[in-house]
Formats: C-alpha cells, structure tokens, sequence
C-alpha cells in the first residue's frame, strides 16, 4: 500500500516521493493517522477501509473548495483512493502546535468570515453537489432553495431518521420539525460555504502562528451553523468571535438559532455513540420549543 500511495504522490506532484520515514500520528476518531517523510518533503496521510473511499474524496473536494476562496488555510489535498483493502487521502503537512495569545485566533475568525462571505459564479442554494460524512454519519447535501426546508428535511428531520431506528424516543421530534419553518420564519440567510463540523478538534494554529481548519463537512448553507458549533463544546478563545463580528457582525437572533443549530451535532453524537445525548437531545427540544 505505502508503493502505491509514494507512487501516487508522486505523479499527482510531478516530483519523485519515497517514503523515508512513517510514524504514527493522530488521524481523528475514525481514522488512522501517518506521518509520511522523505528526506525533504512531509505529508499526512489517513487510512480507512476501502469502502470509505468516498468519504475520503468528499473530504478532499470541501478542502479544495475552501482553498480555492483564498481566505482560511486548510490542509491541500494531495491524492486519494484504493489500495487493497484500504482507501487513503494524503494532504499537506502543517506542522501544528501554535495557538498562544489572542493575535492567531483574532485572525481566524476574521478568515473564517471571508470564507463564509465568498460566492461561486454559480450557486444552487443550500447543499452542495455530492453527500458527505458528519463523523461517519452520511450527510445528505440535496439542493434546496429554501432554508428552512432544508434544515427540516435534511438536518433535523434526516437525524431524527436516524435516531429512532436506533432504538432512540424523542417524543417532541414530530412537533419540532412542524414548526421549523416558523422558528426560521423571516430569515434568509445567504448560503455561505461552511465547514459543517467546527469544533475544537478541527481547528488550530501551526507553529508559524496560521490559524487553520481542517476536517470538514463542507456545504453550502447558513454561516451560522459554524459559528454555534464553536460554542458547543466549550466555546474558542474570545478574541475568534472578536475577529468573525470585525468582519461580519453576526446577526441578533443568532443566540436563538446557535441552539436550534446545535441540535443537529447533539443528535449525530446519539446516533454515533448513544448514551446520555438521548437526553441532552430531548432537553435542547423542549428548550427551543419553549
């Protein structure tokens, strides 16, 4: 398999790779994780079995996305695909570990705003052009022009789906997903390339100072679901949400919407792992049901 992979990166790079030196590295919760050397270049390669191979190149193209709009850094994506039985993606190395003061998450927020403002030359509505994973949960990206509808059916109402085949009870779910379209009644938000899965886990600062995000779950929807997803397990640095509001002032039903947003992890988290977010999923129901 590493033959293969080398010999991939090589021609997608047009410069002769062998892998001199391969270690163990963090790869994410489903994944495993290698440091890939040679004597003067280092990439990161992810391995899975080969049928998450579209997982991999669903990764890459949210990634190629986001680095197409010039704004935040991301990971480049290098090559993936098959060998055996085991699919790959290798990206750019970036060598993290920074983070210290206020100045690299300030500029992060400020990025991650750019990035949400950036428009295709053409643009469908809410979704995007192929499914992909939250976590190892299928996300599903059809396009849809209204917003509302598309949380409903393909968000809320898609994990709820899920849920219940799981053995979950969420005795609210039905009501909650009625009343959507008047929770988001009067909003229009501009569909804005978000990164789907931002929190803490998949964002950080290099050694240089660059804040970076990584690991998405790209589509085209409301800004605002990056934003509460920051929030929801411990919240980043002050200074992040400084820099996103210098650039875009977030709107003031944002602090209604982060929790109906958030709603949508809550549920992927029961139907990833179960156990106590059954509850916490019914309590966030009754609260945003009032």
């Amino acid at each position: 398999m590493w033959d293969k992979i080398s010999a991939h990166i090589s021609e997608v790079t047009g410069d002769k790779f062998s892998i001199d030196n391969r270690h163990s590295v963090s790869g994410g919760c489903i994944n495993q994780g290698y440091s890939l050397s040679s004597i003067s270049r280092t990439y990161f390669a992810k391995i899975n079995q080969a049928s998450q191979v579209a997982m991999f190149e669903a990764e890459a193209l949210g990634l190629q996305q986001m680095w197409e709009t010039q704004t935040i850094r991301v990971p480049k994506p290098i090559c993936w695909g098959t060998e055996g039985n085991s699919a790959y993606i290798v990206l750019e190395w970036l060598d993290l570990g920074g983070g210290r003061g206020d100045r690299p998450w300030e500029e992060m927020g400020r990025k991650l705003a750019e990035m949400h403002k950036y428009t295709p030359p053409l643009l469908r509505g809410f979704g995007w052009d192929i499914n992909n994973t939250i976590g190892s949960t299928v996300q599903i990206n059809n396009w849809t022009t209204n917003w509302a509808e598309f949380w409903a059916e393909h968000r809320i109402g898609y994990q709820l789906k899920l849920a219940r085949r799981r053995g979950g009870h969420f005795p609210q779910g039905e009501r909650l997903l009625e009343v959507i379209p008047e929770l988001l009644a009067g909003y229009e938000p501009q569909p804005s390339l978000v990164h789907g899965d931002l929190w803490g886990g998949n964002a950080g600062i290099t050694s240089a100072g660059e804040p970076v995000i990584f690991d998405p779950a790209a589509y085209f929807g409301d800004r605002e679901v990056d934003i509460a997803m920051t929030e929801l397990f411990g919240g980043f640095p002050a200074s992040f949400y400084r820099g996103y509001n210098e650039v875009w002032a977030l709107d003031s039903g944002y602090e209604k919407r982060k929790t109906f947003y958030n709603l949508y992890h809550i549920l992927n988290h029961f139907n990833l792992f179960g156990g106590s977010y059954q509850s916490q999923a019914n309590q966030t129901i009754n609260r945003i049901l009032g």
